[in-house]
């Protein structure tokens, strides 16, 4: 009667136990296997209570044309293009161009204030812009250059070049702006 021969490794061996426990595939499961299930059924369980269901999102599309621009912006110092992105996800998001009008009068624009927002990302689609950012302090952003301010950080627009757009995305779209004794 032949011997058989003892796995040589490990993947063998548990090939072996397999066919031994005649069908089981309990036996071949590792360790770290179940303590992930067993950590899955301690996890306690979610609020009954959940937010209603955000209206349906729809497709903005928005093609530059010069007579979007308007005045009726945060800033008197800026024109913005709205990209429609706040009546598509009604409120969720606004994102907008803004062109900075020149010359910068640093008494009407540097002025410290902070957003009370989510989410702020600017990014330079022309020209260039210094920025105060607490922490940060001072920064020229160029064509190219990105930033995103976090909730409520306190900052302010030092100088910008005469042809300078923005591109601004900001969660939600309506916040409140509090402008701070410098």
């Amino acid at each position: 009667m032949a011997k058989s021969k003892k796995p040589t490794s490990r993947s063998a061996a548990q090939s072996a136990v397999r066919k031994r426990s005649s069908g089981r595939k309990t036996a071949a499961r590792s360790p770290a296997r179940k303590a992930v299930k067993a950590k899955a059924r301690t996890t306690p369980a979610k609020s009954s209570a959940r937010k209603a269901p955000r209206p349906k999102q729809r497709i903005a599309v928005s093609h530059h044309r010069e007579e979007d621009f308007k005045a009726d912006g945060l800033r008197a110092y800026a024109h913005y293009r709205d990209l429609g992105i706040s009546a598509a996800t009604h409120g969720l998001a606004q994102a907008h161009v803004i062109r900075l009008l020149p010359p910068c009068n640093p008494a009407e624009v540097s002025k410290l204030h902070y957003h009370d927002v989510e989410f702020q990302m600017v990014y330079v689609l022309k020209g260039w812009v210094k920025t105060y950012m607490d922490g940060q302090g001072e920064t020229l952003m160029q064509q190219g250059s990105a930033w995103t301010q976090p909730p409520k950080i306190k900052h302010m627009i030092l100088d910008y070049s005469d042809d300078v757009e923005l591109l601004e995305v900001i969660l939600p779209a309506e916040f409140k702006t509090v402008e701070l004794k410098a």
